[in-house]
């Protein structure tokens, strides 16, 4: 879809100068970040937006043989914090009953991992940084960096020691997952993640699958003042689906970014 090459152009400052070039540690900068999530999702006197999402999957058998490939097109509405997303197009065809109900169904799987009720005007999958998820990690300033064009604060994380509590099974993955956030250096916002897993995680006690491999990569483009917005997502997951093996590629492109009218 895009190329990373492309996208985000890294050039890197030793470890040693970090701490000449900033006088803020990593918790002082993902605080900020935090609180800049929540301005934004609060959305007071922003324009809503619009814009065109295309995602790729493609599922693989044990051999790397495709066994399925879909294209799917969406129209997303941001406003007010919330972001809306319509389902418009499936592999070049109008999307079907059929396929409407699976993406209500996924969402409302995802809804359910996360331990939230439905959201009726939209969700705040824009907001990442949310405190009760920034609580479980501990943080380290490694890096600075131009992503996009703008100076950006590595900060590497990993879960906290002991790990917290499980109460819903996304908190199994979060307590393996480990990455550098990317933040903007001015507005501190997040402009790019890359995670990945770092031991394998049951689903459901291992009778439903297991999850064996994890990167994942997301990048955000500023729109406008202080408006950032999804533009990349890049996924690979492999492991095990009852009994069998699986592995799933996503990719994901958005575009057209305009106001609302």
């Amino acid at each position: 879809m895009l190329n990373f090459a492309v996208l985000v152009a890294v050039a890197t400052v030793p470890t040693a100068q970090l701490k000449a070039q900033s006088a803020l540690s990593a918790d002082e900068v993902i605080q900020k970040a935090v609180e800049r999530a929540q301005q934004a999702q609060a959305g007071i006197g922003n324009p809503g937006y619009t814009y065109t999402k295309i995602s790729v999957t493609d599922e693989l058998d044990a051999t790397g043989k495709l066994k399925e490939h879909k294209e799917k097109v969406y129209r997303v509405f941001f406003q007010s914090g919330k972001t809306r997303v319509k389902l418009v197009e499936v592999n070049g065809h109008v999307p079907d009953t059929a396929d409407l109900r699976k993406q209500t169904d996924n969402e409302l799987m995802v809804q359910q991992l996360l331990g939230q009720s439905k959201a009726h005007s939209g969700d705040n999958r824009e907001n990442f940084l949310t405190p009760e998820l920034v609580a479980r990690f501990k943080f380290q300033l490694t890096d600075q960096a131009q992503v996009n064009g703008r100076r950006a604060y590595g900060i590497g994380f990993e879960p906290k020691n002991p790990e917290p509590p499980v109460r819903h099974l996304i908190d199994k993955l979060l307590n393996q997952i480990s990455g550098t956030l990317w933040i903007d250096a001015e507005e501190f916002e997040l402009a790019r993640a890359d995670i990945q897993l770092r031991s394998e995680v049951d689903l459901l006690g291992g009778m439903a699958g297991r999850l064996r491999h994890l990167v994942y990569t997301m990048i955000r483009t500023r729109i406008a003042d202080g408006i950032w917005l999804n533009s990349f997502t890049s996924g690979d997951f492999e492991g095990r689906k009852l009994l069998d093996s699986m592995r799933i590629k996503t990719k994901s492109e958005s575009s057209n970014f305009r106001p609302c009218t």
